[in-house]
């Protein structure tokens, strides 16, 4: 039997067939081939085992965005190592949580963290890799270039959720999730060797990392590799990319320019979003800007990619997400029976597939409580089925409010709130109340030079929701809080404003 086409091996098919096409071209100027990238990874892999990485062993990294970072990858799969990409912002107690519960073999960080990393954990060795290359991680010249032969169930990668509830949980993706994931997006998206991606996103995630960075070695693609999103880089490189894969804020900046036109996208053909929903609005504007539509996608840390709006077949629909991706089943069920729900109803979403995670690090139990027993995992997002088979997100299991008994969907009343023209966005969420359980609280972002009011906000959404389901309170903010992608942080709106009703006379 032939190999199992890991993306390791699809990588090293790209460097055989074309070793001196650009795989990065850096702001610098500097462009670095698929040859050369491939001469990182042996050399990085050269030294990982000669720090005593065997196959299984975990490889964790916490450095700076640098097309050395996607070596260190790539070399980790070569030798059958399990890479754990961890946030460059996380402190050093966070690392400390994280390190002693993957227990890695080898921690890789930036060289200015080297000291503060030097008591982590026994037997732990420390590696260096500083934004240009420098550092211990590169510094043997020797070279190894045998590969692990791993197989589809073989672990890849541990991936931590972002844990808003509780401790984060280490999401464990095989060869195999990451492959098949890759594979359906390369066909879904029209991804070619022919494409020119704009790479802006940090790479400690999926979406930077098993999306953009996956599709592109795959394919044998090029990247515009930014270590940061720059709206005035992104603008001037445009007219030469034909991909951008972003999260919303990266479109909200880009509207924000007189130099988004029609002609500056001219050579673009596909515009990508995922991470945190897009504002319809922002969608509605991109494309009276552009002539492009923006295409949403939806996934998740456990699971890769689970659904996309279609590429050319069928209209890109703002505020949802599309349909499964090829192999991919998505269904919508009752929250506490697990029955189906027909189409329009909300309910809990439920995912089937080869891109669906092998189980949480060391957590049997909580990985069993995850999964029904037809295979279907519970991803803790609630949502339904629209009339053309479009999925559409309504919000977290863990964001839904009861209050007195009835359930209240956040994003309906956020829909109605977000159409008022004094407000920019809003977060709705569920805070404790005496007589209720539970009330409904509208956080709110007004628009530019605008202040609006909590009655004329309230009266704005009356007429089209339920008494139970108008907020009780709303407070005007100056931003949401959010995390490095985007997403907004409602467990820490709910800790702000966890209080408000105490001692209110009912």
């Amino acid at each position: 039997m032939a190999p199992y086409p890991t993306i390791y091996r699809s990588f090293t098919e790209q460097v055989h067939r074309q070793p001196d096409k650009a795989l990065f071209e850096l702001p610098d100027g500097r462009t670095i081939t698929y040859r050369d990238t491939a001469d990182t990874v042996h050399r990085i892999a050269a030294r990982l085992i000669a720090d005593g990485v065997t196959p299984g062993d975990r490889v964790a990294m916490q450095v700076p965005k640098s097309p050395e970072a996607v070596a260190l990858y790539l070399a980790t799969l070569q030798i059958g190592g399990v890479f754990l990409p961890l946030n460059t912002a996380y402190t050093g107690a966070e690392m400390r949580y994280f390190l002693g519960d993957a227990k890695p073999r080898v921690l890789v960080c930036s060289p200015d963290r080297q000291a503060d990393e030097a008591d982590s954990a026994d037997g732990l060795v420390i590696e260096t890799l500083g934004a240009d290359g420098d550092g211990t991680l590169l510094r043997g010249d020797d070279r190894h270039d045998q590969v692990f032969d791993a197989t589809a169930a073989d672990p890849a990668a541990i991936l931590y959720t972002s844990g808003t509830t509780g401790r984060s949980k280490g999401a464990v993706l095989t060869h195999g999730n990451l492959a098949a994931n890759c594979r359906a997006l390369l066909d879904a998206w029209r991804y070619t060797a022919d494409d020119r991606l704009i790479h802006a996103l940090p790479i400690f995630h999926i979406h930077g990392l098993f999306v953009a960075v996956n599709m592109t070695l795959v394919a044998g693609a090029s990247m515009y590799y930014l270590t940061k999103f720059d709206t005035d880089a992104i603008i001037e490189l445009l007219p030469r990319a034909t991909v951008l894969m972003g999260v919303p804020t990266f479109y909200t900046r880009l509207l924000k320019s007189d130099r988004l036109t029609p002609e500056s996208c001219s050579a673009m053909r596909l515009f990508v979003s995922g991470s945190a929903p897009l504002l319809a609005s922002d969608h509605e504007a991109f494309a009276a800007r552009t002539g492009h539509a923006i295409l949403e996608r939806y996934g998740m840390t456990e699971t890769g990619m689970n659904t996309t709006n279609p590429y050319d077949d069928g209209p890109r629909k703002p505020g949802t997400v599309g349909k499964p991706l090829t192999g991919t089943e998505v269904r919508v069920v009752d929250r506490e029976t697990g029955e189906p729900l027909p189409d329009g109803d909300v309910g809990s979403i439920e995912v089937r597939g080869p891109n669906v995670f092998s189980g949480y690090w060391q957590m049997p139990e909580k990985t069993a409580s995850e999964f029904r027993a037809d295979g279907f995992f519970i991803t803790g997002d609630l949502g339904r089925i629209d009339d053309d088979g479009y999925l559409c997100i309504v919000g977290r299991d863990k964001d839904l409010v009861i209050s007195g008994g009835y359930n209240i969907y956040p994003k309906e009343i956020e829909e109605l709130l977000d159409n008022h023209p004094k407000v920019l966005e809003s977060a709705v969420i569920g805070v404790p109340h005496p007589e209720f359980g539970e009330t409904v609280v509208a956080v709110v972002v007004p628009s530019v030079g605008e202040q609006p009011t909590e009655r004329e906000l309230l009266d704005h959404i009356a007429g089209d929701l339920a008494r139970f389901k108008q907020p009780r309170a709303v407070r005007v903010v100056d931003a949401l809080p959010r995390n490095v992608m985007g997403k907004v942080q409602k467990a820490e709106l709910r800790t702000r404003y966890a209080e408000l009703f105490t001692g209110v006379d009912v």
